[in-house]
């Protein structure tokens, strides 16, 4: 699934049109392959969500493929693998994700089939108590791992378990189970809608005539424009917790502290930043001292995740229980380095080169291409901005990186969650003055 000719989508390539419903499609042609991909995000998140329905949306769209107008459970299975094609549903915070990759002489069946899940579900009941019972032990195994709740422990530290960037995308064992088939037919209802959702498609298509239809099976859809709530919250300040989990052989680390969401004037700048702390060759900086040349974690890397209201940026590790002082020690350190001294012209531009030269790579692929199609639309970057890419990336100087990592990696403004056996005497002091 070859990208054609190898050029970047631009302007002149894409086909972006906005239905009079209010749904925005972007098509690119690809031919070098029989194969047809779809991405699309509706703004039906679990930002809709009140705090005593956790897990809500997940619920709403785990059931999608589970019962539609026109297609009951078997017949769903039956229509997308005698086909050998894919199409899946997800949950985020602020979207409802799906996405459908079939030959190109399927492609329209799997529109019809979307079509159908996306607008007319049944949510039958017998299914709706299959994928509680599924997500109930999803819950329980997610509980039993140190990694997964050490980064549960941050996020509600950080912004609440009831702000929709604290609380668990699943839901938890109490919410879940409470969750009645009305709730699923209401949020639906109300949140599923046309206005402001995007769908992006890559591959061996006729774009005039995909979107001809997708106007014959979306275009007769109607809603409001969905409501985004206000997600902002009250900044708080470093604080230290620990999670006592018995038997575990291993203990996790998740450190970090509020970051910057999509559209900030710094998100580049902490891109490369993050880059060059723990993402870069063998996991940067982190990798390499803590995990290479200390010995201190089984993995170490770093992260900057931007979200449309906020974002977070942490650093995560997996280590003994007897190394997790000085772990959380070394991770810290390299916080304090990267804001207090200035990066080396080398390391700025390996990573520069890095974070440009995988853009070409991840758009070899329709999936790909429809999904940075879509990144482009929901975000607002604008159709040239693969072309304006680079220059971003290679704007951002060593004062940049520096300013960036000083003011959102301060260590003393950081949440620091662990998660394994009970701290010994002395941990459990530090665990306690922080």
């Amino acid at each position: 699934m070859s990208n054609q000719s190898g050029a970047l989508p631009a302007p002149e390539t894409i086909l972006r049109t906005t239905l009079p419903n209010g749904l925005t499609v972007l098509v690119r042609e690809n031919h070098t392959s029989p194969v047809a991909v779809l991405q699309g995000s509706l703004r039906a998140g679990t930002v809709q969500e009140a705090p005593a329905q956790a897990g809500l949306a997940a619920f709403v769209a785990g059931m999608l493929t589970r019962g539609s107008a026109h297609y009951d459970y078997a017949a769903f299975n039956a229509a997308v693998e005698n086909v050998g094609a894919s199409l899946s549903v997800a949950a985020d915070t602020h979207s409802t994700d799906f996405g459908v990759t079939a030959l190109a002489e399927d492609f329209d069946d799997l529109l019809d089939l979307l079509a159908d899940i996306l607008r007319r579900p049944t949510f039958p009941a017998e299914h709706i108590e299959r994928l509680r019972q599924i997500k109930l032990v999803s819950i329980q195994e997610r509980e039993q791992e140190t990694g997964s709740v050490a980064a549960r422990r941050f996020s509600e530290a950080l912004f609440g378990r009831h702000h929709p960037y604290g609380a668990a995308i699943d839901g938890y064992q109490e919410t879940v189970s409470a969750l009645q088939r009305q709730a699923l037919q209401d949020f639906h209802a109300r949140y599923f809608t046309p206005q402001g959702g995007v769908l992006a498609i890559a591959g061996d298509v006729d774009a005039a005539r995909v979107l001809d239809t997708i106007q014959a099976r979306f275009g007769d859809w109607r809603g409001a424009a969905v409501d985004q709530p206000a997600v902002a919250h009250v900044r708080r300040p470093g604080a230290r917790q620990h999670a006592t989990m018995p038997g575990k052989v291993q203990s996790d680390i998740v450190i970090g502290a509020y970051g910057v969401r999509r559209a900030d004037p710094d998100f580049y700048s902490v891109r490369v930043a993050n880059c060059i702390l723990g993402q870069f060759g063998m996991m940067g900086r982190l990798g390499e001292r803590v995990r290479e040349e200390q010995g201190l974690a089984y993995y170490s890397y770093s992260a900057a995740v931007a979200e449309q209201e906020d974002g977070v940026w942490f650093a995560s590790a997996g280590v003994n229980p007897d190394d997790v002082e000085a772990a959380i020690a070394s991770i810290l350190t390299e916080f304090d380095r990267l804001g207090s001294e200035a990066v080396s012209a080398e390391e700025l531009a390996d990573s520069q080169a890095y974070l440009t030269g995988v853009v070409p790579l991840m758009l070899e692929t329709n999936e790909g291409v429809a999904s940075t199609l879509l990144n482009m639309e929901w975000y607002g970057l604008g159709l040239d901005y693969l072309q304006r890419y680079p220059a971003l990336i290679n704007g951002v100087t060593a004062a940049d990186v520096q300013r960036v990592a000083a003011r959102y990696l301060r260590p003393d403004a950081c949440i620091i969650a662990t998660a394994g056996p009970e701290l010994t005497g002395d941990e459990q002091d530090v665990a306690h003055r922080g």
